[in-house]
């Protein structure tokens, strides 16, 4: 029996698992975890090699079948070929004659009378073979029979399995027997054929057929049963299926339990220590051990010490350079203060000397403590703005018609600085909950800074309106802007462009923190030379 369509379709059933393995395991198509993955792996390993032995164990015992069926119908086919060639060497054999004993109408003789009277009946080869494979057969052991292309006897003609048989010995020559493995109403049978050839003792009854020494006189057709050898290869099967599937589950699970306690498990615990890293970055409950898991968490031991380390210095530098813009920050303010505070007390230093030498002259007595008056109030700006830095009283909310605030504030920056140009764009006609006092000094100090950039005149725009969470103001300018670099610190304390004099650096940062403290935020947008927009949002609803 050929075995190429099983064979086939094998390889076939064996690459589309290869490639269905292939694309499973693809890592830019696979989300599977780790652990999934290894599993699936290794299971489709173990189906895959059990799936080959048990095709090549079943193919073996269906091959291994066969050929003892073979062997057996070759030994059944030379036992009966003896026993015709000794039953035609004697002429035949002689029963005697009784019911179910009854004589062969093909034969010349067919009975002969003995000396007693008794009837025998003559039996041939070819009756002889047909009666012994009766009894066979009622014995449920096997069947063989003679028959031909052109047989004498009806019931000799040939099957299928027969006729192309006798068809290929007769053209070929060179056959010399024909075996199938066949299925019919009593299950898997060997069908085994053989051709008869002519011998000197087949003359006595074939040589008026015409057939001589040497001649194919047709075949003789052996069956034997083999469905009970293939319904014990099924069973065997059965339980060799029932012991793949519990290795298959017995390894499964051993390997689940051995992978989630040496590697998932701990890898677990390595995740966790490093999302609670740098928060907790102590090495208590990492995974220990000598293999690459063990190895690994210490790796990452070693990485969280290093990085500790290097934490510790980054923080040490910071501190320096922390402390060290401290000291250069109050540096500026120390000459920016000095600056401001000697100006006023060399003149009235100046004054009190020509009042004290001349203290007669009431006319210069009246200039010289208007000048007095006048240094007092700028030293006393300065101190104040000092104050007002670090200073936290609690606001004092009152109801404040805020573009009325603007124009007043205006007005006052207007009066000094001729050279500005103010256009208000005000939209706010109800009065909103503020602090007056830290409002004002808002705008003020950004209106200032606002004309400090506008040295050679400029216009300063400044609107506002309600938006849906309080109200929005803007200060727009013309003036030179602000260099990108100097972005990140225009609201650092003492931080400040201006020559040493003309500011402490203070004006901006004071206004971020008071805009903060009203739970309000500030921002800015700047291009050099085109000048500088800051924007003041405040939570706030109109009473």
């Amino acid at each position: 029996m050929s075995s190429g369509p099983a064979r086939r379709c094998f390889r076939e059933r064996w690459r589309t698992a290869v490639g269905l393995t292939a694309r499973m395991f693809d890592i830019g198509r696979c989300p599977m975890r780790l652990r999934t993955k290894f599993l699936i792996f290794v299971g489709l390993v173990v189906v895959v090699s059990y799936g080959i032995t048990f095709y090549r164990t079943s193919s073996f015992q269906q091959q291994l079948v066969i050929t003892q069926a073979a062997l057996q119908a070759r030994m059944l086919h030379k036992q009966i070929l003896l026993t015709r060639k000794w039953v035609a060497d004697h002429n035949g054999i002689f029963l005697l004659k009784q019911p179910g004993v009854e004589a062969n109408p093909y034969l010349v003789d067919p009975e002969v009378l003995d000396a007693a009277g008794r009837r025998y009946v003559k039996r041939n080869p070819a009756m002889v073979t047909r009666e012994l494979s009766e009894y066979a057969a009622r014995e449920g052991l096997w069947r063989y029979r003679v028959t031909s292309l052109s047989p004498t006897i009806r019931a000799n003609r040939p099957d299928d399995f027969e006729r192309r048989s006798l068809q290929r010995f007769s053209s070929q020559g060179k056959e010399t027997e024909a075996i199938e493995i066949q299925k019919n109403s009593d299950g898997r049978v060997l069908r085994y054929m053989a051709p008869l050839v002519v011998e000197s003792s087949c003359l006595e009854c074939h040589a008026g057929q015409g057939f001589a020494v040497g001649d194919i006189l047709g075949g003789l057709s052996i069956t034997i049963p083999v469905d009970w050898a293939f319904a014990g290869i099924g069973s065997n099967n059965r339980m060799l299926l029932g012991i793949a599937i519990i290795t298959i589950l017995v390894v499964g699970g051993a390997i689940f339990l051995l992978l989630d306690s040496l590697v998932v498990r701990r890898l677990a615990l390595l995740a966790r220590a490093m999302e609670r890293y740098p928060q907790e970055a102590g090495a208590d409950g990492l995974p220990a051990g000598p293999d690459e898991v063990g190895e690994l968490a210490n790796k990452f031991r070693e990485l969280c010490a290093r990085l500790t380390a290097s934490q510790q210095e980054l923080d040490q530098a910071r501190a320096q350079v922390f402390q060290n813009e401290k000291l250069a920050a109050l540096g500026r303010l120390t000459a920016g203060i000095a600056h401001e505070i000697n100006n006023p007390l060399g003149g009235m230093l100046n004054c009190v000397k020509g009042m004290r030498e001349d203290p007669d002259d009431r006319e210069m007595a009246g200039r010289y403590l208007d000048l007095l008056d006048k240094g007092l109030t700028r030293i006393g700006q300065t101190v104040r703005q000092l104050l007002n830095f670090g200073r936290r009283d609690p606001l004092q909310l009152k109801p404040v018609q805020i573009d009325e605030l603007i124009r007043e504030c205006c007005a006052l920056l207007a009066h000094s600085h001729n050279n500005i140009e103010f256009n208000l764009d005000l939209h706010l006609r109800e009065a909103y909950p503020v602090d007056l006092e830290a409002l004002k000094q808002v705008i003020v100090n950004i209106g200032l800074n606002a004309i400090q950039a506008m040295a050679q005149g400029g216009t300063l725009t400044v609107r506002s309106a309600a938006a849906d969470a309080g109200v929005v103001l803007s200060f727009a300018d013309t003036g030179s802007g602000i260099d990108p670099d100097h972005m990140a610190k225009i609201f650092e304390p003492f931080f400040t462009t201006k020559e040493v004099g003309q500011g402490t650096g203070l004006g901006l940062s004071i206004s971020h923190s008071l805009v903060q403290r009203m739970g309000g935020t500030i921002s800015v947008e700047s291009e050099p030379g085109r000048g500088t927009i800051f924007r003041i949002e405040l939570p706030m609803t109109a009473i």
